[in-house]
């Protein structure tokens, strides 16, 4: 990936949507105009006026699918292609489904046979390490302290919840709207939490290191009670009729929820009805996407932390955009319950915060099975903040770094340095692409009353890379195809097995060699953060993969990069 896509994550991201799949959206009506072999065909030797599908119509969804057949064989499928039709209408006729209503097909991240096997088995991921200095007068430096010292200042020096979500939502008040990064602020709510937090406190019931810890929920997860619109025009009066898990282990946990962040239009970009979310250390720049709004109002300041989803870059895309530290789980290890499905077997939740050490304590809260989603699993979380990197293998390869920045660079000399054995690594010649079909087939599926009402109409991003486009072009992927594209991800699993069984981590540049894509399909675990800035002061980040459910080596790598590079202070101009 050179340089320039580097730096355009979201362009780098639709030419691959855009491109990757040779389908187009054509009518029924116009398929003679598609079929070699039928292009002098009639419209009335095309279909009959009942609409009968005829051998010509065959012919043109040949080239649809990829296939080719004899005439014979056209008219035979011809003559029977009803009863497929039938079974289609039959379930349609049944009524729309549910968007949480998931498959009865569950994707699994680890392989048959294997079990979870960490580069760093045992540790307390909510344990608080380091010096935490006193409490500042100053309002803003507050704000930009990472959780774990507003932790240590909420029992030690006298912050309050409540002192501490003020001073967050008179920050929304003030910039929030200039960034677009708030659809929902729940002002009220979050004042109740706050003082029931300094409650418990003062009565001794301390509920953890995110007890009184303000934070933003991405708008397609759901609050009973809250509107949750998505981000897109056609839901933007939605009112959520449940509480989404992840919601509820924060409350249980003590959190306090400012309101509902920003999300691209059904979780792709950072353009929703009411704009585009803004990058806070370039306001002539979109955030990225999807989770725009958790990523813009966290490098603003204006949360401690925030939740983020990511079906296909969108926890990484916005966090190296705006500069936050990303934490993407393995897939099944936070239930989905209660949030927006895109795509059943790649959608995951993570935390989106300023630094590492506060990725693993929102972690650690939201972590776990629950039953209302079949795929997820419960797996110990392990992490020990104060473990060096001594001994980690450390995979990479140097063609994924020629067209990096210098200092995506010095990260892998800088681990070097710090103690890792680098093994140079090497991705199997597979198809990657194909792992595109399911989310191209599942998101369709998610959204087929949309495409059907025509409310996809609604929708103000309309290019030919959006979501209504893609949906629709989706119909036309044969499901022969679909179920290739599941094999072909089964394969990609083995290959990134045998990768991982070789290191215990993997280091890259955001955005090169499909890993994205691969890793997002795998289910493995991501970690992003910055590391730089580019000539223009914009961050720059590096990507960190680890193996099945051991997210705490990732950030044991990730926590020492970030003591050496010294970016997780930094704050953007104006903010």
């Amino acid at each position: 990936m050179d340089s320039k896509k580097s730096d355009r994550p979201d362009d780098d991201r639709r030419r691959l949507l855009t491109a990757s799949l040779g389908l187009a959206a054509i009518s029924v009506a116009d398929v003679d105009a598609v079929a070699g072999t039928s292009a002098s065909a009639t419209p009335e030797e095309t279909t009959t006026p009942d609409g009968e599908i005829t051998p010509a119509v065959i012919a043109g969804a040949e080239r649809l699918a990829g296939i080719r057949f004899s005439e014979e064989e056209r008219r035979t499928i011809a003559k029977t292609i009803d009863e497929q039709i039938s079974i289609f209408a039959t379930r349609v006729r049944a009524g729309n489904m549910p968007n949480s209503l998931a498959p009865a097909l569950v994707f699994r991240a680890m392989l048959p046979g294997r079990t979870r096997n960490p580069a760093t088995p045992a540790g307390d991921p909510t344990r608080i390490v380091g010096d935490v200095g006193p409490l500042p007068e100053s309002d803003a430096d507050i704000a930009f302290a990472p959780v774990t010292t507003l932790a240590t200042w909420i029992r030690r020096d006298g912050l309050t919840s409540e002192r501490l979500t003020r001073i967050y939502l008179a920050r929304i008040e003030r910039l929030g709207s200039g960034l677009r990064c708030m659809i929902t602020t729940t002002a009220d709510r979050a004042l109740a939490q706050a003082k029931n937090a300094d409650r418990e406190l003062a009565e001794g019931r301390d509920r953890g290191p995110l007890h009184g810890i303000p934070y933003g929920a991405k708008d397609i997860i759901d609050v009973e009670g809250l509107p949750a619109t998505w981000g897109a025009e056609p839901f933007r009066d939605r009112v959520a009729k449940e509480t989404a898990r992840v919601i509820e282990r924060l409350d249980e946990n003590g959190a306090v929820m400012l309101g509902k962040t920003s999300v691209g239009a059904l979780a792709y970009g950072d353009l929703w009805y009411g704009g585009r979310t803004l990058n806070p250390w370039d306001r002539n720049q979109g955030s990225s996407g999807s989770s725009a709004g958790s990523a813009s109002g966290t490098a603003a300041g204006l949360m401690a932390f925030a939740l983020g989803t990511e079906t296909y870059g969108s926890i990484v895309s916005p966090s190296v955009r705006c500069g936050t530290t990303g934490l993407r789980p393995t897939f099944g290890r936070v239930p989905k319950s209660g949030v927006m499905s895109l795509c059943w077997s790649l959608d995951k939740i993570g935390p989106i915060c300023r630094t590492v050490n506060d990725t693993a304590l929102v972690l650690a809260a939201i972590n776990g099975e629950d039953p209302r989603d079949p795929s997820s699993v419960d797996q110990p979380f392990t992490y020990a903040p104060d473990e060096d990197v001594r001994g980690l293998r450390l995979g990479w390869n140097p063609d994924w770094f020629k067209n990096a920045s210098e200092d995506q660079r010095r990260t892998v000399e800088h681990l070097k340095r710090s103690g890792c054995e680098l093994v140079e690594v090497e991705l199997p010649d597979l198809p990657y692409e194909s792992l595109l079909v399911t989310l191209y087939a599942e998101a369709a599926a998610a959204f087929e009353s949309l495409t059907r009402s025509d409310l996809d109409d609604a929708l103000s991003w309309q290019d030919p890379e959006a979501w209504p486009n893609t949906f629709r072009r989706s119909w036309f992927i044969p499901a022969v195809e679909a179920v290739q594209a599941d094999r072909v991800r089964r394969e990609v699993m083995r290959a990134m097995a045998r990768i991982m069984d070789s290191v215990d981590a993997v280091i890259t540049p955001p955005f090169a060699a499909n890993l994205l894509l691969i890793t997002n399909a795998t289910g493995h675990p991501s970690l992003v953060q910055p590391v730089g800035f580019d000539t223009e002061k914009r961050p720059e980040g590096i990507t960190l993969i680890g193996r099945l459910f051991d997210e705490g080596t990732l950030c044991r790598l990730g926590r020492c990069l970030e003591i050496s590079f010294g970016i997780a202070p930094k704050r953007p101009p104006g903010t």
